[in-house]
């Protein structure tokens, strides 16, 4: 049986943030992943943007909403020749820093290997074994079969607090209600030429158009979202949303089967209704379809609409929460609500904590929030931030709060 002081379950940007934090703070620390890379939402689901890196707004320059791991992984990427300069939206000034997946899976995998992190891929958890208020064992499903491993703390990071459910801690679906924010499905396309400009009124159009009578009609108003993707003339679009009913295997299978033969038709819509894009091809969806949201279990804490509403700060506070409120609850037409204060709000560290493990902790969008405020934190910009905090705080479980903060900042964190 293989031990560590450190065991992080799913390799997405809070499990990522979460392995150089413990790893850095000299924790001997294991990332599990399913898939045969890193990167979550934005390598497996086409994501191709970090939203939550920098506040809303800003006249001359960004400002910064996390620090530590994300400062990693942004300089491995520009190793690579890639820019992650954040663009800002002249729209809604949100800062955004797009993303071309196969520089990211190297980036992370380069700085995993730089903090000294020992990752396993094609591994899942699928037991767990408490006893007396802790987790002290996840039973893996690898490729060779059966692998136990121990650790003296957690993180879940998984994105479904799969490892949290194994273990006992209560779960619900969506807000309680069964409600869930819907699934997405960007899709990647090429073709194009460089500059290529996309008249959206005429694509809308076309777009309302194809779904008086298509097969597979879009939720979204307009045209969507458009954005480039580094190092390439293919664009990234944002177009397919799907109904969640509920967080099961047979609503995600309706959803792929649905995006797939969607992103066929949309891009089809576009290259009839657009003489600049009459060369464009379908490059990729996936490999899966976007989660916005599904399992949630309980933390010791959690952060609040009211908290973002009035940009709280608090001296539990180990992470920022920066981005909007993204509801897109009402399918294809989101809304955005901005954080107030100063343009972040402290996420407490018991919203990192699971309830009634000692040494479960949580990451990304498994943390402690209520529905509104899940809105805004569930984005890889605040993952990395509650991740690099969970990371530091599971290899140093025995500091106080007092001395936990100090020690994140010291490692590069924005609190």
């Amino acid at each position: 049986m293989d031990h560590y002081d450190v065991v992080v379950a799913g390799g997405g940007i809070g499990g990522v943030s979460a392995t150089i934090g413990a790893a850095k703070s000299g924790s001997k620390t294991l990332l599990v992943e399913k898939y045969g890379f890193l990167g979550g939402a934005a390598t497996n689901a086409n994501v191709l943007s970090f939203c939550g890196l920098y506040q809303r707004g800003g006249v001359s320059r960004p400002v910064a909403a996390t620090g530590g791991a994300s400062d990693l992984v942004l300089s491995e990427i520009e190793k690579l020749g890639v820019t992650t300069a954040p663009r800002q939206n002249p729209r809604t000034g949100h800062w955004l820093v797009y993303l071309e997946p196969e520089s990211l899976k190297l980036a992370l995998d380069r700085s995993l290997a730089a903090a000294g992190v020992e990752v396993l891929f094609h591994a899942k958890a699928v037991d767990a074994v408490t006893s007396a208020g802790r987790l002290n064992q996840i039973v893996l499903h690898c490729h060779e079969g059966r692998v136990d491993v121990t650790a003296g703390c957690f993180v879940d990071a998984t994105g479904d607090a799969h490892v949290a459910s194994l273990a006992g801690v209560p779960r619900k679906v969506g807000d309680g209600a069964g409600t869930l924010q819907p699934f997405s499905s960007p899709i990647r396309i090429g073709g194009l030429a460089d500059g290529t400009v996309i008249d959206r009124d005429r694509l809308a159009a076309a777009l309302a158009d194809y779904n008086k009578s298509g097969a597979n009609p879009t939720n979204r108003t307009g045209a969507g979202f458009f954005a480039p993707i580094p190092n390439s003339t293919d664009i990234w679009w944002m177009v397919i949303d799907y109904p969640a009913d509920g967080a099961t295997s047979a609503m995600l299978s309706a959803a792929e089967r649905y995006a797939r033969a969607a992103a066929q038709d949309y891009v089809a819509v576009l290259r009839n209704s657009q003489p600049a894009c009459r060369n464009a091809f379908l490059v990729q969806t996936g490999p899966q379809v976007g989660i916005r949201e599904s399992w949630h279990v309980d933390a010791e804490d959690r952060i609040t609409e009211a908290d973002l509403l009035a940009g709280r700060t608090r001296a539990d506070g180990v992470a920022r929460a920066a981005w909007p409120m993204e509801d897109h609850s009402v399918i294809g037409r989101p809304t955005f609500t901005p954080i107030g204060g100063d343009g972040f709000a402290h996420i407490p560290l018991g919203c990192l904590k699971a309830e009634g493990l000692s040494n479960l902790y949580l990451a990304g969008r498994t943390i402690g929030a209520d529905p509104r405020a899940y809105s805004s934190i569930r984005v890889m910009g605040t993952a990395f931030a509650t991740g690099f905090a969970s990371g530091i705080a599971a290899a140093h479980s025995e500091l106080s709060i007092d001395r936990l903060r100090p020690r994140i900042e010291e490692l590069g964190g924005l609190i």
